[in-house]
């Protein structure tokens, strides 16, 4: 109920003034003939209520023109003071709506001037001209106090609006970035698993590819051999159906009853991974310096893919058989090098059409993007004695948020 009469009363400012204006005229009637006990009415009651009748008109602007709203009710009190009217909140009552007001809607400051001004003026009204009768004391602290009261109530109402504001405004402002952390969540969740499906389809089809393409060469002069290199074709593709069902199935929602089986890859499965390069013509060797440690589970998934990607480049692009990974572990990080020694190698000239080089596809650069995400860096480009290298650091230590150059 109240707050549908505040929504009432903000939807109809204009009734409100009307209304203040009326009861405040209503008041000054009783307040012009209000004396002192034992004494007498020493001038007529109608200048009085004709000055606060001019000072409750003036309300109606004193939400457009405060600070005239404010001079007009003071000009008003002081001729009531002048006359030798008791200044009481009925005949002052105008000023102090006014003060009210302008503390409200400005700052401390200018509330403060306004205030000091007119308690200065009606207290130097009151002394001079007003009656000799009067004890001083109700002629000081009557007026100070209820001109004081009325500015420290809208400079508390001014602030605590402001706080308020304040509050929502950083509730909004939480609510647009949680909202904005969400969506880039699940930006980079797309990414990745937009660079795990990219690995998987670009290692296995290549492999597919160049295993069929054995097959067919040697179906007449070697049989068997050709044989043999169909079933490991349908292993590859059996790998491919595996691993592209584990990473789809990162899209399921939580209560999909289908969950993708098997650990993530990682360095465990490098062994796995370097034969499954034979049936394409590459032999690939792997070395390992210093002690290995383990990574995070992120960081292994992510030297893994890095790995893969880097030897499926040299299997679409390198003229070669042969390529080496050199795993170097130190105290906190580890050292990815893939290397090929085939014709890898930056075209000649500009004008010379080429097929494009590693370092221009996505491939690397969904390396270097996972490097990246998981704290590491990664270098990819020609070497100067051929081939191609991709250099990689990884953490050791769980991913912080220290990103390299």
């Amino acid at each position: 109920m109240i707050h549908r009469l505040q929504r009432l009363l903000r939807c109809h400012p204009r009734t409100v003034d009307l209304v203040i204006a009326a009861a405040l005229l209503a008041c000054s009637f009783p307040g012009s003939v209000l004396t002192l006990p034992g004494r007498n009415l020493e001038v007529p009651w109608w200048p009085g209520v004709l000055a606060a009748g001019v000072a409750s008109v003036a309300l109606l602007w004193r939400r457009t023109l405060p600070r005239t709203t404010v001079v007009v009710t003071l000009g008003c009190a002081m001729a009531v003071a002048a006359l030798g009217y008791l200044l009481t909140v009925l005949v002052i009552g105008p000023l102090m709506v006014a003060l009210y007001t302008l503390a409200r809607g400005s700052d401390r400051t200018t509330a403060n001037l306004f205030t000091v001004s007119g308690i200065t003026l009606l207290l130097g009204t009151s002394l001079v001209v007003g009656p000799a009768t009067e004890p001083l004391v109700l002629k000081l602290v009557g007026p100070v106090f209820w001109l004081l009261l009325p500015t420290s109530l809208g400079t508390t109402t001014r602030l605590r609006a402001a706080y308020l504001e304040a509050v929502q405004a950083r509730a909004d402002h939480a609510e647009r970035t949680r909202e904005k952390e969400a969506r880039h969540r699940v930006t980079e969740e797309r990414m990745r698993i937009a660079r795990d499906l990219h690995d998987v389809v670009a290692h296995h089809l290549v492999l597919a590819n160049l295993q069929a393409g054995t097959v067919v060469r040697l179906m007449r002069s070697r049989p068997e051999e050709a044989e043999r290199i169909a079933g490991e074709l349908a292993g590859t593709t059996l790998s491919a159906v595996r691993e592209l069902k584990a990473t789809v199935g990162l899209l399921r929602h939580a209560d999909d009853s289908e969950t993708p089986s098997g650990p993530a890859p990682g360095l465990a499965q490098l062994a796995e991974l370097a034969a499954s390069f034979e049936p394409a013509g590459l032999s690939v060797t792997v070395n390992t310096e210093g002690r290995p440690r383990p990574l995070s589970a992120g960081a292994d998934l992510t030297a893994y893919r890095i790995v893969q990607e880097a030897l499926t480049n040299v299997t679409k692009h390198a003229g070669t058989g042969s390529a080496e990974v050199r795993l170097s572990y130190a105290h906190d990080r580890l050292g990815i090098t893939v290397t090929d020694h085939g014709g890898t190698t930056a075209p000649a000239s500009p004008a010379t059409p080429s097929s494009p080089a590693p370092a221009d596809g996505y491939g690397v650069i969904g390396m270097r993007e996972r490097a990246l995400s998981t704290g590491g860096r990664l270098r990819a480009g020609h070497r100067p004695e051929g081939g191609f290298e991709v250099v990689t650091e990884l953490p050791l230590l769980p991913h912080t948020q220290n990103s390299l150059a």
